[in-house]
């Protein structure tokens, strides 16, 4: 999420009661998750194991709950002994949760030509294209962003919280939500089918490329990137932040891994699990997803074994 205008880390400081070390007269652009982190960009880090991951990252400034570790040339720290709660309180702030009472909002910006069926839900601030269609009981949440030309059938959540929470298994309440304050983008002359949910990113932006066309029943995790001219059958489901590149076919109930890669121009078969990067333009087949042509001599092979069990007990 990107602020406003850029915001003097003194006055972060102050807002999340965190002592400033190192750079003390920088002005942070936005707050990402480290993901998504980028130069000028603020990023939380509560445990020993990420320290250097988000020290060592495009980050410009760090809340953390250790001032003892040195501190990267240029950036700045906030210190504060709970990073996590200092984080949901910067995200409150600026992107506070807002009611609608309306089915459209008043602040959503809806184009020419564009046609919302009845029961759907356009939340605030949301921009919707010139000519698209959005079928009865579709629901758009705050700030996303709609194309041109894209067909949205219902049944359909887009925008809906990213399942992305802070863990800690020595207070009462595990698992901690981190507030989703990113949006989902959703380009030119895309088609979704019904009753697809599609999250939001934690803090940056899922997004669908022009072109792309996604069956009924699918779910896109949180920061997911869909190339152009993609094609998802039913039932697939990708975890977040990862990335599918141009042209990928994904057949159905095909399950993909968190933060991994899909080449451009790879085909994967029905109920294949994909558990880690795989390269473009090739067929892929089974769990873990292996080369199609591989898989099937494995069939083969496991087709056979009563026939060489009986042979070995003969012998």
């Amino acid at each position: 999420m990107q602020f406003p205008s850029p915001v003097a880390a003194q006055w972060i400081a102050e807002l999340i009661d965190a002592e400033l070390l190192g750079n003390k007269n920088s002005f942070a652009k936005g707050i990402n998750e480290i993901h998504k982190v980028d130069e000028g960009d603020l990023v939380f880090v509560d445990h020993p194991k990420y320290y250097d991951t988000c020290l060592q990252s495009k980050a410009s400034f760090i809340i953390i709950n250790n001032k003892d570790v040195a501190i990267p040339e240029g950036k700045t720290l906030l210190y504060t002994e709970e990073p996590f709660e200092a984080y949901l309180k910067i995200v409150n702030h600026f992107r506070p949760f807002t009611p609608s009472t309306k089915l459209i909002s008043d602040t959503a910006i809806i184009g020419k030509g564009t046609v919302i069926m009845p029961n759907s839900f356009i939340g605030n601030h949301v921009i919707i294209g010139e000519n698209s269609i959005i079928h009865p009981n579709v629901t758009i949440l705050d700030h996303c962003i709609i194309g041109n030309n894209v067909v949205i059938q219902s049944g359909t959540v887009i925008g809906g919280d990213a399942f992305y929470y802070n863990t800690k298994k020595n207070r009462q309440v595990w698992f901690k939500k981190m507030k989703s304050c990113g949006n989902v983008i959703i380009e030119d002359n895309v088609e979704i089918g019904c009753n697809c949910t599609i999250d939001r990113g934690v803090t940056s932006s899922t997004k669908i490329g022009k072109g792309s066309i996604l069956d009924n029943l699918i779910q896109l995790g949180h920061d997911v990137e869909i190339g152009k001219n993609c094609l998802l059958a039913s039932q697939v489901g990708i975890a977040g932040a990862t990335i599918v590149e141009d042209g990928v076919t994904l057949w159905g109930q095909v399950g993909v891994n968190k933060t991994i890669t899909i080449g451009a121009g790879a085909v994967v078969m029905g109920q294949a699990g994909i558990t880690n990067n795989i390269e473009g333009n090739k067929i892929y087949m089974g769990t873990p997803a292996i080369d199609v042509g591989q898989k099937r001599r494995e069939f083969v092979w496991i087709k056979r074994i009563p026939e060489l069990w009986k042979k070995v007990m003969e012998s």
